[in-house]
């Protein structure tokens, strides 16, 4: 939604094989239909990642290395605020790890 739908369709537009990363697979996948229908351009796939899980940050930075034959372009826009205090199931604090961590993560991971 927001920015990064914007974001996601201005890139498919301009033809590029777009990868939305997204956290619901229900919200992510309409979004791909959406990008689709309103560009023409089939290449637009959903992959799940949860930024703030850096176990999930990792497997979707693998997959992305594994499946695709290059990245040109990475737009870090997953954030939150007003969270309540909370630890994530990997110690650290979610806010945090959502906004930061994860991002710095994935980004350091893609890196080539």
């Amino acid at each position: 939604a927001g920015i990064g739908k914007c974001v996601a369709m201005d890139l498919a537009r301009r033809n590029a094989r777009t990868i939305l990363a997204c956290r619901s697979r229900e919200r992510g996948q309409a979004a791909v239909e959406e990008i689709r229908a309103a560009t023409g351009n089939p290449a637009v796939v959903l992959r799940l990642l949860d930024t703030g899980s850096l176990a999930s940050v990792r497997a979707f930075a693998s997959a992305v290395l594994r499946e695709e034959a290059r990245l040109d372009v990475l737009v870090n826009n997953a954030g939150v605020t007003g969270l309540p205090f909370a630890i994530t199931s990997e110690g650290l604090e979610q806010t945090f790890a959502i906004n930061y961590l994860g991002p710095f993560l994935l980004t350091n991971l893609l890196l080539g």
